[in-house]
Formats: structure tokens, sequence, C-alpha cells
């Protein structure tokens, strides 16, 4: 059975790339089945709930204000609209909201909202989840007594590359941000985007960043860069798709216990590219026909695909489960896996 590490080298990362296509999957795809039903997946709902003007220069971002990229501003939303809007997720088959803000860190003026908000999706049964840049260790007890169950901050890229991506926050203070998080016994929603200019090095730095951390983000979303006209990344040569598919497997690889999240770009990839990447071990997805300002598929192109696939949405949230307690079909599958 796989085992959890956390002191990957670069070599052996590289080792895994270098894999053959059809090996890098099945590795993947057996890791994959000794924590996780294979044929479930992890649906998110996420919502702005504060857009644009946001003071960090991050290259990718449409909501930066640094570039003029025509976004319409607009102001942290109503607590009741917010709730509104989890309603309906969970009405889609949603089971985890998550409130994204373009912040570099909360205001006093507007924290209290933010902690409202949680509460008040907390008690519609939905899992919590909130992105809304640093955090003090106060802010983040107070999430976490809010009832917060999960915090999404990014690394973005490998520390090498970091500084030609973002220079208005520091590599470090994303792990300081992430280590209070920790601390504060709020799970972890932490990856990166990739098709950034980056180069094959970079990704795995990227990957062996998070495989390293102390512990591992329970939700990994894996970003293929949706291109804004107005930033500095607009014009990047796009990632080849079966080197995509390569970064969810070696994530599932090194992160076996993760949910690896396929996340923004899938309005840009068909079925066939999408069901690859749920093979090679993604099993979480944000439902909804946005992502913050990026378009995302349809809530019925998903269903549609799903049907397809034989795939159906994991009702709630759980601990990864060891290969006994999965459903019969799959531990049949489980045992024929070489060991």
């Amino acid at each position: 059975m796989s085992t959890l590490r956390h002191d990957w080298s670069t070599d052996e990362i590289q080792g895994l790339f270098d894999l053959p296509f059809n090996d890098l999957l099945f590795r993947a795809q057996s890791v994959h089945r000794q924590y996780f039903d294979p044929n479930e997946v992890q649906v998110s709902t996420l919502l702005s709930i504060k857009t644009g003007a946001c003071p960090e220069d991050c290259k990718y971002c449409s909501q930066s204000g640094h570039y003029n990229t025509e976004l319409e501003k607009e102001k942290l939303m109503e607590v009741e609209q917010v709730l509104d809007e989890a309603r309906k997720a969970k009405q889609n088959g949603a089971s985890r909201f998550c409130m994204g803000a373009a912040w570099k860190h909360p205001s006093k003026k507007d924290f209290p909202h933010v902690l409202a908000m949680v509460e008040g999706v907390k008690e519609l049964g939905l899992e919590t989840c909130m992105t809304l840049g640093m955090l003090s260790t106060e802010q983040t007890e107070a999430l976490a007594d809010a009832g917060l169950d999960y915090y999404n901050h990014n690394i973005d890229t490998s520390r090498e590359y970091y500084e030609k991506i973002i220079s208005t926050r520091s590599f470090d203070d994303r792990l300081d941000t992430l280590a209070r998080v920790r601390d504060a016994g709020i799970k972890v929603c932490c990856g990166g985007i990739v098709g950034m200019g980056e180069n094959a090095r970079d990704r795995i730095n990227f990957l062996r960043e998070l495989a390293n951390l102390p512990q591992h983000p329970e939700s990994v979303p894996i970003n293929n860069l949706v291109k804004i006209k107005g930033t500095p990344l607009q014009d990047v040569e796009d990632i080849e798709a079966f080197d995509f598919v390569r970064m969810i497997a070696v994530a599932r690889i090194l992160m076996p216990k993760s949910h690896v999240r396929l996340s923004a770009g899938r309005e840009g990839m068909n079925e066939q590219l999408q069901s690859l990447c749920f093979f090679a071990g993604a099993n979480s997805i944000f439902y909804g026909e946005k992502l913050l300002t990026t378009s995302n598929p349809l809530e019925n192109e998903d269903m549609t695909l799903f049907a397809k696939l034989g795939i159906r949405p994991e009702e709630k949230q759980h601990d990864v489960m060891p290969p006994e307690s999965l459903p019969e079909k799959s531990q049949t599958y489980y045992d024929a896996m070489p060991q």
C-alpha cells in the first residue's frame, strides 16, 4: 500500500514524470484506489464574494488592480445574498461552498460579515471554504471558531519561478498563512497554476513543495491557466494536454490521501481530456458556470459527463477510506492491482 511521505526529492519526482504515460496512469490509478472510491468526485461551488481592485500584482489574475482587464469591480456581497447562492449550490448537488474575496488580507470592517457568511453556510449543512488572502493569527482563529472547514491559499508555482509571477507578497508569506491555518485546526486547500510559462523543473518543484509540507493539503487544486486579456500572461504558450494529465497523476502519487481538484481551465478541456484526468486521480471539481470571474462548464454538462463515466458526486466529505472499506466493486478492482 502506498505510504505517506514528506521527503520527496526532485530526482524522484522527475522519475515519475519520465515514466511512460500508461505506466504513470496505472500507478496513479492504483494509488487512488487505495484511498478513495474511484467513481466518486467531490463537488464544490465557488462564489466571488468581493470582486476586483485587488492590490496584488499576480500576473495571471483578472482581479488585480494593476492591470486593465475591464472587470467590473464589486463590493463585498451582503450576507443574505451569499446564503441564497449557497442554497442554490446545495440544490444543484454541491457538498462544499467556497467563497473568495479579492483582498491582500481581510479588512477589520469587512471581517465580521465574512464570519457571518461562514456561520450561515455551515448552518445550511454545507462544508465551508474561504480564500481571503493572508491572515493574521487572530483572524485565523476567528474563522475556526465560526466553523470554517477549509481555507484556500495557493502557493501558485515553484519557489524559483514565483517572483516572476508575483511581487506583492512573498512565497514564505503564503507558507506562513498556511501554517496559521493548520495551527487553528482548519483544513488546507492549496495548489497552484500550470501553463504560466514555467518549465518542467518548476512543475516538479511546485509539487515537491506541496508534497513535503508537514501535512499534505486535504485538497490540491491543479489549475490550467485561463488566459485573461489585459494580464501579462495573456499570450503565454499553452501547456501540452498530456503534460497537464501528468501533473494530475504525479500529484495523486505524491499526496495519496488528498482530494486532487481538476480546477480552472476545465471549460477548455473536452470530455476525453477530463476523463483522462479523472483516471489519473483527480477526484474533485468546481461545479457551476463561474470560477470567481472565469467561466466553467455548466452543471448539466458535468452531470452528463459523470453519467457517461459512471461517476457520482461525493455526498459528503469524509476521511479517506482504507481498501477494505471501499464498495465491493472497488475492492475487487483494488485486489487485482499489483501490490
